[in-house]
């Protein structure tokens, strides 16, 4: 690869010429031929050895009598000027004719001269333009890379090159169809030009990570077959004054000179962030980078065909002058894809994988609550991972219950040594998660139990929802958090003792508890209010502090309402595991025993009681078509059905 220094043409030419002169005065001077004496010259005149002699200034080129004929030249000294006298004389003291003896005379050659001198004149003056054009241009490159900090750093995309288009987005059927008319009017402005109507300028993505933000952009460039410019929020502010706006001012000139096209802006809150805040005050660099966007999105220039789209997942913290109607007046909100759309991005990202017949991806799309488009495309290729680990040739279903384990709770820790008796109290510690989950009604159903140390867990119940919930009842969080603290009670009533095993079971437990209070209004006592203000230390990283409004008598009655839910759910588990005991201990030593329940045989520990009326029909009705007998429930179940809940299940 050649430097940039010699890229340009000035110092290639005097190179290659430097070059072509060199090889000149190699080519050009012929090879010396061998020397001798000028007394063994005469010698050998004498002695009638020499037919030729060529006498060229002081030199002389003898060619002898030998066959074939030899060649070599001769020095004449300095202080003797009749070479031929000389010859003459040696000729006739032998007995030869001079005649015999070819002499000439041949002119001087200065063509050696003129290279040798050409060499040591022009050489030195080669070697010195070129070192003067090299520190020239290493003095320009560092001049153009000082002015290149205000050039956007915006990365260029051709669609046709490039082709990424809605059937390659799964599971955003309402933000496709938000994004479609921004695809019409790429490609046919004129018909909206016509009634009157003005495109949106910006479109804000919205979701939490990993819902395919970035992914839509690109689909809807390649819709439209538009080029596509992509930049980082982050890329445009530097340790510079000034030059973020400066990028901004060069990003939309590129834009405007390749419209119509698309911007892209990632992670727009870095720079997007609401003014006011800084420690700067208005000379905050950040502030001015948002500024200058907010005059290129709606300044006094209109009709640039430039369709800005950015993407963020803390729209809270935006700037309002970027969300009022002529900017970002747009919102396409992407959630996290329910059943439907988790099938459909399954069947996106299949493609080129072998599929074993037994793969069921509805079923995989089932155990996978609350899994964004890159949980599923890191849950893809897990399995293939696997399956090239085990030397397979297709995907199959054993080797996607492995990548669901692993994405959910981590790899397995096998160099993990776990001693008898920890591994007895971590079989009645899980079990008493997922007997409990059982037993009360509004806990989700119990996908798998196991003892098998995976990530930072010594063992974990899986709780997967049957259906997408959005809504959560004060009752069936009271049920979660008897069933979070199921396996420290299951402790204290097996060994009469507790452990830190059950630590982030009651952190979880308790910070749930605290919303019920704070922020739900499901406290009886203190009524339906929103307690306390969390806020957002912009200057301080992600560091949240809470603004108490409320007085020390009401932080003193949360607490006590606190402990009482706490209390209250601890209570409830005691009395399940009690009334189940003999439940707990068959599921403890099945634990000890295979290490790993699946839900179905741990739905055989309760085959004599009835399934739940609703948290369990879709699982009943499972079970029953995978050819697993499941007793009819023995009483018509009471009650309304189950609320709707989180959309995850999140191991215990």
């Amino acid at each position: 690869m050649i430097p940039k220094a010699f890229r340009s043409g000035a110092v290639m030419l005097l190179l290659l010429l430097g070059t072509v002169v060199l090889l000149g005065s190699v080519l050009l001077t012929p090879t010396p031929a061998p020397t001798k004496e000028y007394s063994a010259f005469l010698a050998e005149v004498k002695a009638g050895s020499v037919t030729s002699v060529v006498q060229q200034v002081q030199t002389l080129t003898v060619t002898t009598t030998s066959t074939p004929p030899d060649t070599y030249t001769v020095e004449v000294p300095t202080q003797l000027t009749d070479v031929y006298g000389d010859l003459v004389a040696a000729a006739e003291s032998g007995g030869r004719d001079p005649a015999s003896i070819t002499f000439g005379a041949k002119p001087s050659d200065g063509s050696g001269e003129l290279m040798s001198l050409l060499i040591s004149a022009l050489l030195p003056v080669l070697l010195i333009g070129g070192l003067f054009v090299f520190m020239m241009r290493s003095a320009q490159g560092q001049n153009n890379q000082a002015m290149s900090f205000g050039k956007s750093k915006a990365k260029m995309f051709i669609a046709n090159k490039t082709p990424v288009t809605f059937a390659d987005v799964a599971g955003v059927e309402e933000a496709k169809v938000e994004l479609a008319e921004v695809v019409e009017f790429l490609k046919f402005p004129e018909r909206f030009e016509a009634l009157g109507a003005k495109i949106p300028k910006g479109v804000l993505l919205i979701g939490s990570p990993g819902t395919g933000k970035t992914l839509l952009a690109r689909a809807v460039a390649g819709e439209a077959g538009v080029p596509f410019f992509s930049i980082s929020g982050s890329e445009f502010v530097e340790m510079f004054v000034g030059v973020g706006a400066s990028r901004v001012r060069d990003l939309f000139e590129q834009a405007k000179r390749n419209s119509p096209c698309i911007v892209f802006i990632d992670e727009i809150d870095a720079v997007g962030r609401q003014r006011g805040a800084g420690l700067g005050g208005s000379h905050d660099e950040r502030e001015q980078t948002l500024n200058q966007i907010l005059v290129e999105m709606d300044g006094f220039e209109t009709g640039t065909n430039v369709i800005i789209i950015a993407a963020t997942n803390r729209p809270d913290v935006l700037d309002p002058a970027l969300m009022r109607p002529g900017r970002f007046d747009r919102q396409v909100i992407l959630d996290r894809p329910d059943l439907k759309g988790r099938l459909a991005i399954l069947k996106v990202h299949v493609k080129g994988k072998p599929l074993d017949k037994t793969v069921n991806l509805e079923e995989i799309a089932r155990r996978s609550p609350g899994f964004s488009g890159a949980d599923l495309a890191n849950l893809m290729n897990e399995a293939a991972i696997l399956a090239a680990r085990r030397s397979k040739r297709t995907v199959g279903m054993d080797e996607f219950a492995e990548a669901l384990d692993r994405v959910m709770a981590g790899p397995q820790r096998k160099s993990r040594l776990i001693t008898e008796a920890e591994k007895q109290i971590i079989a009645y510690h899980e079990g008493g998660h997922a007997v409990v989950g059982r037993i009360l009604e509004k806990c989700d159903p119990v996908s798998k139990v196991t003892i098998i140390s995976r990530g930072m867990a010594l063992g974990y119940t899986m709780n997967l929802p049957t259906e997408d919930r959005y809504l959560q009842s004060k009752s069936e969080f009271e049920d979660k958090i008897a069933a979070m603290l199921g396996g420290n009670v299951a402790e204290q009533l097996v060994f009469g003792d507790t452990t830190t095993g059950a630590s982030n079971d009651i952190e979880k437990a308790t910070d749930l508890a605290r919303k019920m209070v704070t922020r739900f209004g499901m406290s009886e006592k203190l009524g339906r209010v929103t307690l306390g203000r969390q806020d957002e230390m912009i200057f301080l990283g992600r560091e949240m502090s809470e603004q108490k409004n409320y007085s020390d008598a009401i932080a003193k009655q949360i607490d006590e309402e606190v402990r009482a839910i706490i209390d209250r759910g601890a209570a409830r588990a005691l009395e399940v595991l009690t009334a189940h005991r003999a439940r707990l201990d068959a599921l403890a030593a099945k634990l000890i025993a295979e290490e790993t329940v699946e839900g179905a045989a741990f739905e055989g520990l309760f085959s004599d009681l009835p399934p739940k009326p609703a948290a369990y029909a879709t699982l009943i009705a499972r079970l029953r078509a995978a050819g697993i007998t499941v007793p009819e429930p023995a009483t018509e179940a009471q009650g309304p059905a189950a609320a709707p809940g989180a959309p995850a299940g999140q191991p215990a």
